[in-house]
């Protein structure tokens, strides 16, 4: 029997990855509050913005900062592809020099894998698509900073705050289960060669390859991307069943 997964980013997720809350102190160091007068502006008849949608394909880089809940540095390479119905996290932690990759594919299979063991999951949930921010009704909070950009504000089941450049429409970042994230990077397009998703041999064979199957109401917590289409909100915190 295998030891638990290690510890990935959850996610980005994702994506992807049991991750510990950073401290609310920590995101509101660098993000300032949405601002009210927006948000009632919204509410008041002035049509509020909508979210813009992720692009089809991207590569984005996320930096999360673990340190003040017993965790390190993280930089997250995220692979979004639609098109062909997959995801990739590509997670190196602080001064290690082995990254964990977590594979995500829409029909519900996910492998979370190293150089040296693999762990499969099964879940009842596909890929986010692109317009999920507007799909799953995102409320609008009004305007805010993050990192130095000014922001149009949302928070929906998944995030409490999620952030996106009020003049590009790229997104700068989010606050997940009291965890700030920062996107470093965002390439419009960015797609990875297909040799680099395939799963190695001993996800699916050998001593070192492990299963584990996740409930319809349960979610990954791992900074994923694929696995919070139509999980409930309640569930957001909940560990993997194994």
């Amino acid at each position: 029997m295998l030891p638990p997964p290690p510890p990935p980013p959850p996610p980005l997720m994702l994506l992807p990855l049991l991750l510990a809350a950073s401290s609310f102190a920590a995101a509101n160091a660098k993000a300032t509050p949405p601002s009210a007068t927006a948000a009632a502006g919204a509410r008041a008849g002035s049509p509020a913005p909508v979210p813009t949608p992720w692009p089809e394909q991207f590569h984005a880089v996320i930096f999360t900062n673990l340190t003040e809940s017993g965790g390190r540095l993280q930089l997250i390479d995220i692979y979004y592809d639609w098109p062909k119905g997959r995801n990739l996290n590509l997670i190196h932690n602080q001064l290690s020099g082995d990254p964990t990759y977590n594979v995500e594919w829409a029909n519900g299979t996910s492998y979370l894998f190293d150089a040296a063991s693999c762990w499969t999951f099964h879940f009842a949930v596909g890929l986010l698509p692109p317009d999920w921010m507007k799909a799953r009704g995102a409320a609008y909070l009004g305007r805010g900073r993050l990192d130095g950009f000014d922001c149009h504000v949302w928070s929906n089941f998944l995030f409490a705050r999620y952030y996106e450049d009020a003049a590009t429409g790229r997104p700068v970042g989010w606050n997940f289960n009291g965890m700030q994230q920062h996107v470093m990077s965002f390439e419009v397009g960015g797609v990875l060669e297909d040799s680099k998703w395939q799963a190695p041999a001993y996800c699916f064979n050998g001593d070192n390859a492990n299963t584990g199957n996740v409930a319809a109401d349960r979610v990954d917590v791992m900074n994923s991307l694929i696995r919070f289409a139509g999980a409930p909100a309640a569930a957001m915190a909940a560990s993997f069943d194994q």
